[in-house]
């Protein structure tokens, strides 16, 4: 007979609903649930990998949902990366919290993938306010912190004198400035879209109140059940996997040519969304956990770092020019191999000494990272002295 899940909810406020729901449906399945504030806990290193303490106690888990508010992100994921180290399955990793808690790393991550975004300026002077409103297409524009949840610290401006006074204002509180474009046709309303596993379990249009442009639910915006669209699907499961993400909410806002990433929230809240769908969102949650964690995705880097000094490195061909048209073998040296071969949609896996290099190929390699550096830099070094 298989042993009932143990599982860890990192949550300071037990009694919220989001909390009670992912408990009563975890504990109707069966499961051992404990709920830990992330802030009552200790961290014991250098025993094996190490142990997470609450009350005195060592936690046993077999999986865990990270809950963590904004204002401890990181006492949350200091937690979270020990669960981590203890090969415990965590549904969002500390990574993938902090990619997803930082809108300018979010959206230069996505956006170079080609997932749609609000076009962005970052701004570290007042001074460059105007000058960031005409790259993203004038006023009104949308004046937000870097970092921030549920709407707070987002601003929009209908002038420039308005942008700068905010710009200046959150400048003044050590906050990382953004001046982003204004979906006009979206005002007051986005898409939310609940990600599990890599797979959509539910969505939710949200509509703003009277004048308030932003739609969040605990605003007192409307949510309203919606017909999700294949493209917004697509955008919402990629948008999620890029940044790591297990458990989420993708906003989507619905621009003329289509969805556009607004943002993926790592906690998301689960009452709007089950009221609207009518999804047992919480419940479809613990069971891609009760899967999941047997059966755990692996970061390949950290499994390749483990030897010392090793590690995987890209070289990319049109950098190193007098490569293209050799072969592989002569970009490895001793010791090392290639590990995949990148070129444009594909990935050819342990390929062929003998394939022949092209401009836009992508070699990743894994062997001694010295190694391998010093040997790029001699022949870096062969070439210079050629010409």
């Amino acid at each position: 007979m298989m042993r009932a899940m143990r599982l860890c909810i990192l949550s300071r406020g037990p009694q919220l609903y989001s909390t009670r729901r992912l408990v009563k449906e975890a504990e109707d399945r069966g499961a051992e649930v404990e709920i830990v504030d992330p802030l009552e806990t200790s961290l014991v290193l250098g025993e094996r990998n190490g142990q997470v303490i609450h009350r005195g106690w060592p936690i046993q888990a077999d999986a865990v949902i990270p809950r963590i508010g904004y204002s401890v992100t990181s006492e949350g994921v200091r937690v979270v990366r020990q669960f981590e180290s203890q090969g415990v399955y965590v549904a969002n990793s500390a990574d993938s919290i902090l990619r997803s808690r930082d809108k300018l790393t979010a959206s230069q991550i996505l956006s170079h993938q080609g997932i749609p975004v609000p076009r962005t300026a970052l701004v570290t002077s007042w001074r460059d306010t105007e000058r960031a409103i005409s790259r993203v297409g004038g006023v009104p524009c949308v004046i937000k912190a870097s970092q921030g949840t549920q709407g707070n610290s987002v601003h929009l401006a209908h002038s420039i004198r308005d942008a700068s006074e905010l710009v200046y204002r959150l400048l003044a509180n050590r906050e990382t400035v953004l001046v982003q474009e204004y979906i006009r046709e979206s005002h007051g309303r986005d898409v939310r879209v609940i990600v599990a596993g890599g797979e959509v379990i539910a969505a939710m249009r949200r509509v703003a109140r009277g004048r308030e442009f932003r739609s969040n639910f605990h605003l007192g915006g409307q949510v309203e059940p919606v017909e999700l669209k294949d493209e917004y699907a697509k955008v919402a499961i990629r948008a999620a996997n890029l940044l790591g993400i297990e458990v989420g909410g993708v906003d989507l806002l619905e621009g003329r040519s289509g969805p556009i990433l607004l943002e993926v929230n790592s906690s998301p809240g689960l009452e709007g969304i089950e009221r609207a769908s009518k999804v047992n969102v919480a419940g479809k949650i613990i069971d891609m956990i009760s899967q999941r964690h047997r059966i755990q995705s692996t970061d390949l880097q950290e499994v390749i770092r483990r030897r010392s000094g090793h590690g995987a490195l890209t070289v990319r061909i049109k950098d190193w020019p007098e490569f293209i048209g050799r072969r592989i073998k002569d970009v490895q040296m001793g010791g090392s191999r290639a590990l995949t071969l990148l070129r444009g949609k594909d990935h050819i896996w342990s390929p062929d000494e003998e394939f022949v290099l092209q401009p836009n190929d992508e070699l990743v390699i894994y062997g001694e990272i010295a190694s391998i550096r010093a040997h790029m830099q001699r022949r870096d070094t062969a070439s210079e002295e050629r010409f």
